[in-house]
């Protein structure tokens, strides 16, 4: 995730970084170039059917439209599971307040908090296909590492592993009616907020709506030198350059906040939520909190 200050008025038109602009160079030059073609042609070669203005601003309504609608579909799944994962990270400090309440100090309370940090952990190797073996061992240990990575969803082997630990509580009677309630509700929120990130990383935008959208821009740029050539000359080319740069940026964005998990400059930053869990759970535990990431050259991961 790009995290800075607004760039100046000048700098603003310079700043490639979490930028689209180099995804869709390729495709904003080949317009470009298109309605060069189609102008020469028009002028020294044949003449070309025109496509009035007011038909094409039409067609462009429309298509904003469909993009405008996507993009706001694609912005809310990012900011949902911008949500989630800041709902787990308060259902860890409250676990955290709930064993110290429940629970006391002991090693009872420190497995089950280390559990919670291994779900953080093994949820995020899930949403980005990564090992997180590495992140979770100096909590849990190799064994039990191991034991929760064999299983085909390792983050609810993590939950499972608070829940047994947890019942054997219950089973000595090491925690009241009221705690266990408490307990339970937490560890069902962590288990909620699994369920929807899994939910958003599974099931994509509709691709019949985004192939429909995807041939429609294409269509409206590769038409609009055609209705440019006698109202702007030559200067069509930069017209329809700048079409095409808000009508293919839109899409880039669209398909870069779709997938808000990615480890890419404009996704969220899953590491970085990892380690505020870790700090939260060690202040909790009374141990020395490992320091908070910082971006490195405005990218926070």
């Amino acid at each position: 995730m790009i995290v800075r200050e607004h760039p100046s008025s000048l700098q603003l038109f310079f700043v490639m970084q979490g930028s689209v602009v180099p995804k869709i160079m390729g495709r904003i030059i080949g317009v470009a170039v298109l309605s060069v073609i189609v102008l020469l042609l028009d002028q020294h070669v044949v003449t070309l059917p025109h496509i009035s203005i007011g038909a094409m601003s039409i067609f462009g309504v429309a298509l904003s439209l469909f993009l405008g609608f996507r993009n706001n579909a694609a912005y809310d799944r990012w900011w949902e599971a911008r949500k989630l994962w800041g709902s787990m990270i308060a259902d860890v400090r409250n676990l955290g307040r709930h064993m110290c309440v429940f629970v006391g100090k002991g090693a009872d309370r420190e497995n089950i908090l280390s559990c919670a940090v291994a779900f953080a952990h093994l949820h995020r190797g899930f949403l980005r296909s990564v090992d997180a073996r590495a992140d979770i061992i100096a909590w849990i240990g190799k064994e039990k590492a191991d034991a929760m990575i064999a299983r085909k969803n390792p983050a609810d082997a993590a939950l499972r592993s608070m829940a047994d630990q947890i019942g054997k509580l219950i089973e000595r009677d090491a925690i009241s009616g009221f705690g266990q309630m408490t307990i339970s509700q937490t560890l069902s929120s962590l288990a909620l907020a699994q369920a929807g990130c899994e939910r958003i990383v599974t099931t994509p935008l509709p691709f019949v709506y985004s192939l429909l959208v995807r041939r429609t821009t294409y269509l409206y740029c590769w038409l609009l030198p055609f209705a440019l050539i006698e109202s702007t000359s030559w200067f069509a080319p930069i017209f329809s350059a700048v079409v095409a740069y808000v009508f293919f940026g839109l899409q880039a964005v669209t398909n870069e906040l779709e997938l808000p998990f990615r480890n890419v400059q404009n996704g969220l930053p899953l590491d970085a939520l990892c380690r505020t869990i870790e700090i939260s759970v060690s202040e909790a535990l009374d141990r020395p909190p490992p320091a908070a990431m910082n971006a490195t050259n405005h990218v926070l991961t």
